[in-house]
């Protein structure tokens, strides 16, 4: 059979995958199927590179990482930092305008860097703080907003779990790609920060401050005591995490697992700790665990036949020969990803794009650190964009009361701006990315 067909072909499971994607099908199912029919068809003997992929994921011990951060973060979430966070800095900043709305970004900030499990972090502060804002007087729309724009920021800050599936799938050191996150992560929430503070600084009854009725309940030197007594904990957790990883005193998967171990002692200081909620935690990481091992199995198996039979030649050939250049092609990748990220989680467009844009990457001479990163940054966006942005639906899940999605997806709009600013940000400054993991002293 001739390269030239064998790429037809190669570019026909491309357009099964999406078919099938679309209509409904389970992503890992729909890859390994893919991967499977087409293989068996063309080489009998395919089998054999199936199993060999299979086990090169089973003995992938980077993703054992995956793990350990998914149950680190289940942990948190029993302790219930978040809640005791949330209560201490909304009577911190309660009394200027915006002040509850900063203290969800702040409260997002340090939650994201304990844990990179979007979903919780938007619904537990969903839950914590959307009810609160509306009572206060909060615009619906800004509530909104900010809560499903912090609450995504765990994707990016570290110990974030989808840098480190890229960086096991782009083959670069996961340290260091972690190490990328900080930086853009913190910006995207002072970019936050700066906007709620500016626009309720301006119209006060879009957040107002809290009565001065509850705020004497609480002596300035008890408002000092609470935020220390629930910061202090997960800022130590995530300095001794990120520590280790930068200073090359432990591997990513090692820091995974001391954070696990001080998160769990964390659920016993703060007096959480109970047998259901700690099988619910295991539970929870198994399941969260065996998804993304069956997607990576079904993925590998896809990559292992589509590049077999020419169809990332076949696609590298295609976009560098549209002739625009190497600024052109990276602008033409990112609007490729926003429009992804409008139907597809981050895991697909990771697992569907990378065999063809790394190589595009490479040849254009991008630094791959920086490259894979900004794709990471860009995927923030996949997470509040209509139709189908995940943090969205989690909100409009929680069903609060006179929420509806309307005020979820109006909301979300000034946030896409912000975040497409920080993308701009760091292709204009690729610094703010490649600074820490180029001082890092560990791999």
């Amino acid at each position: 059979m001739g390269s030239e067909t064998l790429a037809i072909l190669a570019l026909l499971m491309f357009v099964a995958l999406f078919i099938l994607f679309f209509m409904g099908h389970p992503l890992a199912f729909v890859l390994g199927g893919i991967g499977v029919i087409f293989g068996l068809i063309l080489y009998p003997q395919m089998i054999g590179l199936f199993v060999n992929r299979i086990y090169g994921v089973m003995n992938n011990s980077l993703l054992i990482a995956v793990t350990l951060f998914i149950l680190m973060g289940n942990f948190l979430t029993m302790s219930g930092i978040a809640e005791g966070l949330f209560k201490a800095l909304r009577i911190l900043l309660g009394p200027i305008r915006g002040g509850v709305g900063l203290a969800v970004i702040a409260v997002c900030i340090v939650f994201a860097a304990c844990t990179g499990i979007i979903g919780a972090s938007v619904v537990t502060m969903g839950l914590l703080s959307g009810p609160m804002l509306i009572r206060y007087g909060y615009q619906k729309e800004l509530t909104m907003g900010m809560v499903a724009a912090g609450g995504s920021l765990g994707i990016l800050i570290p110990p974030s779990i989808m840098l480190v599936m890229m960086a096991d799938q782009a083959a670069l050191s996961a340290g260091k790609l972690l190490m990328s996150g900080v930086l853009p992560g913190i910006t995207l929430g002072i970019l936050y920060m700066i906007y709620i503070a500016t626009r309720c600084g301006f119209n006060p009854e879009l957040g107002p401050p809290i009565p001065k009725e509850e705020l004497s309940q609480y002596p300035v030197s008890k408002r000092f005591k609470n935020a220390l007594i629930y910061l202090v904990p997960p800022a130590g957790l995530i300095l001794l995490v990120l520590g280790a990883i930068f200073f090359g005193v432990a591997t990513p998967t090692e820091a995974a697992g001391i954070g696990a171990a001080v998160s769990f002692l964390m659920i016993l200081a703060y007096r959480k700790f109970t047998w259901k909620g700690f099988q619910d935690c295991i539970y929870q990481t198994a399941k969260a665990t065996t998804m993304v091992i069956i997607i990576l199995v079904g993925a590998s198996c896809f990559t292992g036949v589509f590049l077999g039979m020419g169809g990332g030649t076949a696609m590298v050939n295609i976009i560098i020969g549209l002739g625009l250049g190497k600024w052109g092609t990276y602008a033409l990748i990112m609007i490729i990803y926003i429009i992804l990220g409008c139907f597809i989680d981050w895991i697909g467009i990771v697992m569907i794009t990378f065999p063809i844009f790394l190589p595009i990457a490479k040849a254009l001479g991008f630094d791959m650190i920086w490259f894979v990163s900004m794709l990471a940054i860009n995927l923030q966006m996949s997470f509040l964009t209509p139709p189908f942005g995940y943090a969205l639906f989690y909100l409009s899940g929680l069903k609060l009361e006179g929420v509806t999605l309307n005020h979820i997806y109006r909301g979300a709009i000034p946030f896409l701006i912000l975040q497409t600013t920080a993308v701009l940000t760091c292709t204009l400054f690729p610094d703010v990315v490649v600074w820490l993991p180029n001082k890092m002293l560990g791999k």
